[in-house]
Formats: structure tokens, sequence, C-alpha cells
């Protein structure tokens, strides 16, 4: 199977079978499993398969810093969500993102510099959240039938699109814009106008806890897609970042049963 096939069979199979994960356990979980990259992580496959393992290790040094990017727009879209509806708080996590993108693409970083400023990036965006309200649970709201399927095909569009442009961008610059947050602000979105501001936060911090998993992924990309090659480096860092993703799933759902939220509820 050639590339272009893979994007179009792979992308939609992982982003489907997230958003089903996500209806089934509700909000948190749903962003909890956008911390998996199941966009910008076919991206990199992708990008190493068409230009080489160079490229695509230069590519997952940038999406890992790009991991900061998603952190602000968390930060950003959770606290402008208080009392309004989604479009301003999509649009102020979108600006987020965009400046923090705009201002790594001009430093000049060290690796090492980049693995501890992502790290206490996302520990002090975690501890920045706004608290968490208490609310009663609501029964999950009816969803269109066209809500997965736009998922997929959304996301889709969005690998093609950015593994086309790749070479034009350079690795650098399509790292930083790999792990743009179009599932994470589609599953935001679509929590915050069915189910309220609460659970719109509820995916952004499951979303900061899953994205130590998408970092600990990118930094073993990174380090070994030169020295491994595609097939190794790929299981190294699928089994790293599962395993940093069920310790983020363990504190996830025991923060949930101390706080006596239900696990099911609403949309992810």
């Amino acid at each position: 199977m050639d590339t272009a096939s893979l994007k179009i069979v792979l992308t939609p199979a992982l982003v489907g079978a997230a958003s089903m994960a996500g209806r089934r356990w509700g909000p948190a979980v749903g962003g909890w499993l956008v911390g998996l990259p199941f966009t910008s992580g076919p991206v990199t496959l992708f990008l190493a398969l068409d230009h080489g393992a160079q490229f695509a290790a230069t590519v997952a040094a940038g999406t890992l810093a790009g991991t900061l990017s998603q952190a602000v727009f968390c930060l950003a879209y959770a606290w402008t969500a208080r009392g309004r509806t989604w479009p301003l708080p999509l649009a102020a996590g979108l600006f987020g993102f965009a400046a923090s993108t705009f201002v790594l693409e001009r430093l000049s970083l060290g690796f090492a510099l980049i693995c501890s400023i992502v790290l206490a990036g996302l520990v002090i965006a975690l501890l920045a959240m706004p608290v968490a309200r208490d609310v009663a649970p609501v029964a999950p709201p009816a969803l269109p039938a066209w809500d997965i399927p736009a998922r997929m095909i959304v996301a889709t569009v969005f690998v093609v699109f950015l593994t086309g442009l790749a070479a034009r961008l350079g690795p650098a610059l399509t790292g930083l814009l790999a792990p743009f947050p179009l599932y994470a602000a589609i599953l935001t979105v679509f929590g915050h106008h069915l189910a309220g501001s609460e659970a719109a936060a509820k995916v952004l911090r499951g979303l900061l806890l899953g994205l130590f998993a998408f970092a600990g992924f990118f930094l073993v990309l990174a380090l070994t897609l030169r020295r491994l090659g595609m097939a190794a480096a790929f299981g190294a860092a699928i089994t790293i970042g599962l395993a940093i993703q069920a310790t983020s799933l363990w504190i996830l759902r025991r923060g949930d049963l101390q706080r006596g939220v239900p696990r099911a509820c609403g949309d992810g």
C-alpha cells in the first residue's frame, strides 16, 4: 500500500476509534485520548516514508516543541470559556496556538532545553487550569449522525494537506504545525456546545494529561529515527507513549473518582 492510500485509510480509522471511545467514556477520557498522536503520528510516519529518516526526525523534534502550543491552546480556551459560548474561547485558543508557534519558530534552542521546557510547560499548564466546579451530572445529549464521520474527514484532509506542503514548509515548521489542535478543538467545541463550558474544561484537562505521552512519543522518535531506523523507532516510540499514557489514565481516573465525577458523562 502506498503512502497516499495509507493516509486515506489509517488516519480516519484512528480518529474514528478515538471518537467512539471518547463518546463511551466521557469528555475527560476523550480529551486524554487526543494526547495520543492520531494525526501528528501519521504525519511523521508518512514524511519518513516520503522524505527519509533525517527529515522525519527533525519534524519529530519540532512536533515535540509544538506540544507547548497545544498547552497554550488549552489554557486560553479554558480561561475564556467560563460563562461564554464556544466561538470566543475557540478563537482565543487558536490565537494562543498560533502565537506560541510564531515564537517557537524564531527561537534557536538545544534539544535538551526544549525537552525541559516542554515538560515544565505541561506541568505549569495543568496547575494553571481553572479549578473544576462542582456541577450536577447531566444526561448525555443526543449527537448528530454526521459527528464522527465529519471528524474523520477533517482529520484526514489535514494530514494529506500538511504532508503535501512539508517539502515547502521545511521539517522544523512542519513539526511545529503538526500538533495543531484540530481534533482537540473538535472535541472541545462539541463538548462545550452540547454540555457546557465545564465539559469543555474536562476535555482540556484530559488533553493536558495525555500530552505527556504525546511528548514522550516524539522525544523517542527524534532521538531514534536516525539511529534505529523507522520500524524500530516507531515501535519504541509507541511503547513509551502507551506506557506514559497508561500512567496518565490512572491519574485521570483517580482524580475523577475522588471528585465523584462519573466517567461516562457526555460526548468526547
